[in-house]
């Protein structure tokens, strides 16, 4: 593995860098307060090809690979991880129906998401009673003679308000994980509710909403891949997922360093600098080597996803070490902000608080320490 980016994946990482220095950043703050995302924002990552990062050119995908996508999700997080999260569900989704679906479905809705026709992808897998659980899965799909009706509910559903397909978990067999099957539902497909955005700690510009499924009608062809294979599609599509995230983690955990190292320098106390002070210099070298750590476990993830090896265990200790990392070089440039840390004026709480949600979706901690342990001893 060489840790230095080919000539694809530098320029994915300039595009990227510049489109978050030059449009996202300075608006982050305002973002957060305002619980929103502007569409001509998501449009223009969908321009830039970011919206489909490692999807087949053939399908308007940039076609650039896993590390350039993990690279990329690091830039844009830097400067808002609200609009990282939106970015990496997309992906995730437009990568998911490239993989899975047939060949309408592909050229149907694949295009649409690369190209900002759609202003996102949604994944409507976790429900009230069953997150880390899939196997009590309570939605069901009913085939009738004109294709298939959903009924049940979804929670957490990141884009669910904005998103042009949904790709939407539901029971058509017996109990357990055997019998989950995906479907691609359209947004605005009558039966398909969004409920009121949640409220969050964190993240607030990224649209979170449970969703209602009552009665809702789609064709036959809406079946993703074979019945009784959903389980198998939502691992898979959340392997990729966690490199993602890790992602993320890695790019807010950047910027929280990135404003902790210029506050030490320019905040004096005793006559002297802060970062002249032993105590801030080894809190400062403990969050660059955990993220640097952090960064190297994500980018082998990626790495393995991309030559096509397996990285299951890879993706979950890159999530696991990334999103725990995250947090604690979070509270750290907090802490080393001192009161200012606590207060709006600086980024640094928003990164602290956009942080502590990676140890939870896509898997949380838990669920990963599992995945690594069985991955040891199988």
């Amino acid at each position: 593995m060489d840790l230095e980016p080919n000539e694809t994946e530098a320029l994915v990482l300039r595009t990227a860098r510049d489109y978050a220095e030059r449009v996202i950043r300075p608006i982050a703050a305002d973002l957060d307060r305002d619980k929103d995302i502007p569409r001509e924002v998501l449009r223009g990552l969908a321009e830039l090809g970011l919206m489909g990062v490692n999807v087949p050119a053939a399908l308007g995908g940039a076609e650039a690979g896993v590390v350039a996508y993990a690279l990329a999700m690091m830039e844009i997080a830097r400067a808002c991880a609200s609009t990282a999260v939106t970015m990496s569900v997309t992906n995730m989704v437009a990568e998911v129906i490239a993989r899975f679906g047939t060949e309408a479905q592909r050229e149907r809705h694949v295009p649409r998401i690369c190209a900002g026709e759609y202003a996102a992808g949604a994944f409507a897998l976790s429900e009230p009673e069953a997150g880390s659980d899939p196997g009590s899965m309570r939605t069901v799909a009913e085939r009738t003679e004109h294709g298939w009706v959903l009924r049940g509910q979804k929670q957490w559903i990141t884009n669910g308000a904005w998103a042009g397909v949904f790709v939407v978990w539901a029971r058509t067999g017996g109990p357990g994980t055997r019998g989950l099957s995906a479907f691609l539902v359209e947004g605005g497909t009558p039966g398909l509710r969004c409920g009121r955005p949640e409220d969050k700690l964190g993240l607030r510009a990224s649209n979170t909403v449970p969703i209602t499924l009552d009665d809702c009608k789609v064709p036959a062809d809406a079946l993703l891949g074979s019945e009784g294979e959903g389980f198998k599609i939502a691992m898979m599509a959340l392997d990729g997922g966690r490199i993602g995230i890790a992602s993320q983690a890695v790019g807010i955990a950047t910027a929280a360093l990135e404003e902790a190292t210029q506050y030490a320098r320019e905040r004096k106390q005793f006559g002297r600098s802060i970062g002249d002070y032993e105590a801030i210099q080894w809190s400062l070298a403990d969050c660059r080597t955990e993220l640097e750590a952090a960064r190297a476990l994500t980018l082998r993830a990626a790495w393995l996803k991309e030559m096509g090896r397996p990285f299951s265990a890879e993706a979950a200790m890159a999530k696991l070490y990334a999103s725990e990392a995250a947090n604690r070089i979070c509270q750290r440039a907090l802490q080393i902000h001192g009161g200012y840390g606590y207060v709006r004026d600086f980024a640094v709480e928003r990164h602290l608080r956009d942080a502590r949600v990676t140890t939870i979706y896509e898997g949380t901690s838990e669920i990963q320490r599992i995945v690594i342990a069985r991955s040891a001893t199988r």
